[in-house]
């Protein structure tokens, strides 16, 4: 995601893109590298972190050799960084089935919650600065799944768990 949002502020010329996405690279990067040297299990994981570099590999290649023009480029990169921040804003909420039947928000995190809804609303905000569709639209969903997340905490607060 990082590294899509920073193929996208270059070509914008966006260095507030530019500056935050790539210290998030760098960061996880850092996590990724973290989690090869201590996960026991370094083989899946190394698989995995190669088949993610492969896909980013062809993506760029996609992108920059076969997109001439710079308008349509950036149109589709765009679309493209949206499209994976949306998934990113909805996948904790893959667990609402579980949350709701065992009445617990012991699978979702707090303060990821608050964080997510800072930073979508940052976002949504800073994209609405632009007008900006492809920053501002993407955004709105973390925003939503932030404030579901806080009801459900609300509705089911911690210490109130039903046993699994």
């Amino acid at each position: 995601s990082n590294l899509s949002w920073l193929g996208y502020g270059c070509l914008k010329q966006d260095w507030t893109l530019i500056a935050v996405n790539t210290i998030g690279a760098a960061l996880q990067t850092l996590y990724i590298l973290a989690y090869l040297y201590y996960s026991p299990a370094k083989r899946p994981v190394l698989l995995r972190s190669l088949l993610l570099l492969a896909v980013l590999a062809t993506g760029y290649g996609y992108f920059t050799l076969l997109i001439a023009d710079a308008q349509t480029r950036l149109a589709r990169l765009g679309l493209f960084c949206s499209v994976f921040t949306i998934s990113m804003y909805l996948s904790p909420l893959a667990d609402l089935a579980k949350i709701v039947r065992t009445k617990s928000t012991r699978c979702l995190s707090f303060p990821l919650t608050v964080t997510t809804f800072l930073a979508s609303t940052s976002w949504t905000l800073y994209g609405l600065q632009l007008r900006d569709p492809y920053i501002t639209v993407p955004n709105l969903p973390g925003i939503v799944t932030s404030v579901m997340r806080f009801w459900l905490f609300w509705r089911y607060p911690p210490g109130q768990d039903k046993p699994y």
